[in-house]
């Protein structure tokens, strides 16, 4: 019996999970040319509703107005980076752990955009 198998078995019979240190999941060359075509559509997409206006909503009576084009652009480059962080930073066959951190980094990303936009949001505009 090989000492791998060795360490699996006496794990077993005690109960405790086998190590994993050095184990990496083997993606695909396929999958990686899916994520490529996607990331070279998604990037065809947004270059083609760049030349396309797609209108304004105002909201309510504040003046406050959605413009769609950056709302379009901006969803399409968050799925673009959802693609590249989970498949070609491999978060996701990672830990929890390392999940836990990306997704930490990405609430903090939030915060500083929540706390910029709250600043942005509450100044006088027009009023000085």
């Amino acid at each position: 019996m090989s000492e791998t198998n060795a360490k699996i078995n006496h794990a077993h019979k005690h109960g405790d999970e086998p190590e994993h240190d050095n184990e990496h999941h083997i993606v695909s060359p396929a999958i990686y040319g899916l994520i490529l075509l996607a990331l070279l559509v998604g990037t065809a997409i947004t270059v083609w509703v760049s030349y396309i206006d797609l209108g304004q909503t105002r909201l309510f009576d504040t003046g406050f107005t959605i413009f769609w084009n950056p709302v379009v652009a901006l969803a399409i480059a968050c799925t673009k980076m959802t693609l590249v962080v989970l498949f070609f930073m491999h978060v996701k066959y990672s830990t929890k752990l390392t999940k836990l951190t990306v997704l930490s980094g990405f609430f903090i990303f939030l915060a500083l955009i929540g706390m910029t936009l709250s600043d942005y949001v509450s100044r006088a505009w027009g009023r000085w």
